[in-house]
């Protein structure tokens, strides 16, 4: 049994521009910005904003859909900019602009948890020039998602509570052998997540959770830039009774632990000296998908290792990777999890595996959790949250 979207994005087209307030303390940051937007179609900007305060008076006038907001700013900083949006302005979307720094990092995961729709690391350095390419090509295809992901929600509504898990009755993907019924019945020795757009929110809802005793390792692909995957590691670690850290070259796969893939970096599971363990490998290769880090380049290690004794997660996110992995994963007899449409940020990431059937299950945000536990066997359990290595 397939299961198939309503969406045809393909079809999906605006009916009217996109209304975007640009909010920098910079005068070269609103330019840089401003000067990206009006080359885009579909975009329309209505405005400009120095900071929170001057924002906030300009939302009301000016009625814009969607902000580009500066994180750092005086008076007023994008961080309560977002926290006034929630209470005042819920239909308002917000891509932020980020410093690359560790207080930069950190105030991005705070506002992605506050509703921001993503964001954009500010260029260090370059000319004026270089920095309008380095922005164009980072924001143009956050825009349309932003656009298509509007669109669809406003299609959908409201997503009810107990939204319906769908699982898969019939293989859709040719020569999966006996394994694959061994690992439903809960046989993984690892989950295997990815996730983009959306999935620093997404990721602090799903895995608080899982329990501390989960008895298995997760690794974790989330496509951000260096320093802020180290950001995302921290928040979700204090929220979690599994311990979550950004992961390191050549430290072995621990239960109770999730590994989150560094930044800038490619990671994937390799056999540890003794040929039994399995160990993390931190690599400079080149991006997969234009993403590095690459949830196939991941996935399909642990195809490689976990024959018949993996899960797959794929959940909300821009483009398709991913699906590849998942495919050789599934064949070698992962269960294979995606989130469903209504509960992401951007269906991209999870379309292909759901309308193709290569999903065994299609579950809400807050369900995914309780069919990843379906998936794992009770048996030898340890103490949850692992001391870090000092």
């Amino acid at each position: 049994m397939a299961f198939v979207s309503q969406t045809n994005s393909n079809q999906m087209q605006p009916t009217e521009k996109l209304r975007i307030l640009v909010v920098d303390d910079t005068v070269v940051y609103r330019k840089i910005v401003s000067d990206v937007l009006m080359e885009l179609p579909d975009v329309e900007v209505v405005g400009t904003a120095y900071n929170g305060k001057s924002a906030l008076m300009r939302i009301k006038s000016l009625q814009p859909d969607l902000l580009t907001l500066d994180i750092e700013m005086p008076e007023m900083n994008g961080l309560e900019v977002l926290q006034h949006l929630q209470q005042e302005a819920p239909r308002v979307g917000a891509i932020m602009l980020s410093t690359l720094t560790q207080e930069g990092g950190a105030m991005t995961m705070r506002a992605l948890e506050l509703g921001a729709f993503d964001f954009i690391p500010k260029p260090q350095s370059g000319t004026m020039a270089e920095n309008k390419l380095a922005v164009r090509e980072a924001l143009a295809p956050m825009i349309k998602a932003f656009a298509r992901s509007r669109q669809i929600r406003e299609r959908l509504g409201v997503i009810p509570k107990g939204a319906p898990v769908f699982r898969s009755v019939q293989r859709a993907v040719a020569n999966v052998t006996a394994p694959v019924a061994k690992s439903i019945l809960g046989n993984s020795a690892i989950i295997a997540i990815g996730v983009s757009t959306g999935g620093p929110s997404a990721l602090a809802k799903m895995l608080p959770q899982l329990p501390g005793n989960l008895g298995v390792p997760i690794v974790i692909v989330q496509h951000m830039p260096p320093l802020f995957t180290q950001s995302l590691a921290n928040s979700l670690n204090g929220k979690c009774a599994l311990e979550v850290r950004e992961a390191k070259q050549g430290e072995p796969l621990m239960p109770n632990v999730a590994y989150i893939a560094p930044g800038g970096k490619q990671m994937k599971i390799v056999a540890g000296p003794d040929g039994k363990a399995r160990v993390i490998k931190i690599t400079d290769d080149p991006p997969l998908n234009n993403c590095k880090p690459s949830v196939d380049y991941l996935f399909h290690s642990v195809a490689d290792h976990y024959v018949g004794r993996a899960t797959g997660v794929i959940m909300t996110g821009m483009g398709s990777d991913g699906t590849v992995g998942l495919k050789q994963m599934k064949n070698n007899g992962a269960t294979i999890i995606a989130q469903d449409e209504a509960s992401c940020v951007v269906f991209g990431m999870p379309k292909e595996p759901v309308e193709s059937g290569l999903a065994d299950v299609v579950a809400p945000l807050d369900r995914i959790a309780a069919e990843i536990v379906r998936t794992v066997s009770f048996r030898d359990r340890t103490v949850s949250k692992p001391k870090a290595d000092a």
